[in-house]
């Protein structure tokens, strides 16, 4: 028996770990969304099988629970964004690793503009310099709620915050050079 603390491991690796058209695909979503490494897509891409699995099981089951758990897990997918109101179970077996990759704190924070580039985002948020609703968030992969999504910004203390500090010009001067 191994040691009761420690973790096991949150994801699943491929089952064939040389299929070229696999390897091609998580390259394309490991640059886009400026990824660290793979382990980081597997932790999504088994987050989104458990929901898929879930869904799959739910829509077979019957009875009080069975409409508990459904309830459950529309109602958390929908908080996280990845569904919108009054979806069905088989909205959770269309989703993609796209829509849960979407919800990343570093995602949204290069979307809103905090930063110049997707990997300045991860810099941002490793650092502190991040905030949701006023709590610290060091985590890139944090997934954020929907409610969560306006709070993003820079945090109080960090130099960020201050709308004068040059990095932060050439952030905004960028956002308007697209804008353009």
């Amino acid at each position: 028996m191994g040691d009761p603390k420690r973790q096991r491991k949150r994801y699943e690796t491929p089952s064939h770990p040389w299929i070229k058209e696999r390897l091609d695909r998580e390259r394309v979503l490991v640059q886009k969304y400026a990824l660290k490494n793979k382990k980081e897509l597997w932790k999504h891409e088994t987050q989104l099988k458990n929901f898929r699995r879930r869904a799959r099981r739910l829509l077979a089951a019957r009875g009080k629970q069975a409409e508990v758990e459904r309830a459950q897990l529309l109602q958390r997918l929908g908080r996280l964004g990845m569904l919108p109101e009054g979806a069905h179970l088989d909205d959770v077996l269309s989703l993609t690793i796209d829509d849960i990759l979407e919800r990343r704190l570093q995602t949204l924070v290069f979307k809103k503009g905090l930063a110049r580039t997707i990997k300045q985002a991860r810099q941002l948020i490793v650092h502190g310099h991040i905030e949701v609703n006023g709590q610290i968030i060091r985590s890139p992969s944090y997934l954020v709620l929907k409610e969560g999504e306006d709070g993003i910004t820079y945090a109080r203390a960090s130099p960020f915050a201050n709308s004068q500090h040059p990095e932060r010009m050439v952030i905004e001067e960028a956002q308007k050079g697209e804008a353009q």
